[in-house]
């Protein structure tokens, strides 16, 4: 057998040091490192230094694993559903949006993701036992990061309002005040939801003042805004342990009447013939406005004579040059009716997709209030924001500022797979 041969052939010093040479230097699988590399390259593979995952590869886990706790916690997909607050707020309010509309969502951003990190917060002994896996719970961000974040937002959120104005800066003053109580106080109380539908209102309002609309005009909007996010946030009070089906039903009625209201009240019927001249903005020097005279540049206006027959105008329809993006800007009957009634379709499709959002998780919600279900329908009911924003703003004869709110809807449903938005 070979196991003879080799104990005949070979010498005792040979026995002894094959085994450990064969273990210390195993000879068959060097090769020279310009030769591994010259094969490696010629199969058209890149060669990787052996120490790069043990210098590189944790250090960058590390830093995914802490920006993923941080957007876990900010609930980053949740903020797609803010600017419509800001651009159906201007519109409602009669207002084309401008460079301070920007500002005004900018600071709804910051008071917003301040309120998520107030938030968690203010839960994190409720969380550790009903969602360990949170950041604050399971250790992955310090509460101390989190409260300084929370302040840090508002801070930024409020200094933001200031650049448009005063009025700009005492409704997001209340806003943010209205954030902090609802997260350190109100949250559990039976006025809970009541302060998070004010919140939105608010936030909607912000939107109306900074762009120097009539505020009184858009308060029917910040209503029906209002009034869905109570119906959520009542539904979420829920959602760690389940509960009765009647949070969902309430939910879903409350969906139907918005819906409802959308598609049968407009609010442009009631203008003034006169046009839209925004009675809430200031006027300039010189320029007075009273029983249909306008005194400006010393101009007189008889009462009645500011109309010639047969060219009455759309009440609904804003006068003033460069107003285009409202109901379009063709002043030919025959256009103006085909724009009115494009305007008409669409707010009622936009209607459609905000009840379809909201209505299908509250329904199998109220079917099986699971924990599981109930947290999917708090989630609907944030992502419907968007389509009724968008709904709002198509009231309010703003079909371009609708649209562009509704292009967002798309993008909060994408990442809403991979984060949670509750």
């Amino acid at each position: 057998m070979s196991e003879g041969r080799v104990s005949q052939d070979a010498s005792p010093s040979d026995l002894r040091e094959s085994p450990s040479e064969r273990h210390a230097n195993p000879v068959p699988s060097e090769a020279d490192p310009a030769e591994q590399q010259a094969s490696t390259e010629a199969r058209g593979v890149s060669p990787v230094p052996q120490d790069a995952a043990s210098t590189t590869s944790p250090r960058s886990a590390r830093q995914g694993a802490n920006v993923h706790a941080w957007v876990e916690l900010l609930r980053l997909p949740a903020l797609f559903t803010v600017p419509g607050d800001a651009l159906a707020g201007a519109a409602a309010a009669g207002a084309r949006p401008t460079p301070r509309t920007l500002v005004a969502i900018a600071s709804s951003l910051c008071l917003y993701e301040a309120g998520m990190a107030l938030n968690d917060w203010a839960d994190r002994a409720e969380d550790a036992v009903d969602r360990p896996h949170r950041p604050l719970p399971s250790g992955r961000i310090r509460p101390a990061a989190a409260l300084a974040a929370a302040g840090g937002l508002t801070a930024a959120g409020l200094a933001l309002a200031s650049t448009a104005g005063r009025r700009p800066l005492a409704v997001a003053g209340a806003l943010a005040a209205t954030v902090w109580s609802y997260d350190l106080v109100l949250k559990r109380t039976p006025a809970g939801p009541v302060a998070m539908a004010a919140a939105r209102s608010l936030d909607l309002l912000l939107g109306g003042v900074a762009a120097n609309g009539d505020i009184r005009r858009a308060l029917p909007s910040a209503l029906a805004l209002g009034t869905h996010t109570l119906a959520v946030t009542t539904v979420s009070r829920h959602e760690t342990q389940g509960g009765s089906p009647w949070a969902p039903l309430s939910g879903l009625a409350t969906t139907a009447a918005l819906a409802w209201s959308i598609t049968h009240d407009d609010p442009t019927r009631h203008r003034q013939p006169g046009g839209d001249r925004q009675p809430g903005r200031d006027r300039k020097p010189g320029r007075e406005w009273h029983a249909g005279q306008d005194l400006h540049a010393g101009g007189d206006r008889k009462p009645g004579a500011d109309r010639q027959p047969g060219r009455d105008r759309n009440p609904g329809r804003d006068r003033r040059p460069g107003r285009d993006w409202q109901s379009g800007g063709d002043r030919q009957p025959g256009r103006a009716a085909a724009s009115a009634a494009n305007l008409v379709s669409l707010r009622g499709a936009l209607a459609a997709v905000y009840a379809a959002t909201a209505a299908r998780p509250l329904f199998r919600a109220a079917l099986n209030p699971s924990p599981q279900l109930t947290q999917r329908a708090v989630g609907g009911g944030i992502r419907a924001m968007i389509p009724l924003q968008a709904a709002l703003a198509a009231r309010s004869g703003a079909p371009v500022t609708a649209l562009l709110t509704a292009a967002l809807a798309p993008a909060a449903r994408r990442f809403g797979r991979k984060v949670s938005m509750t």
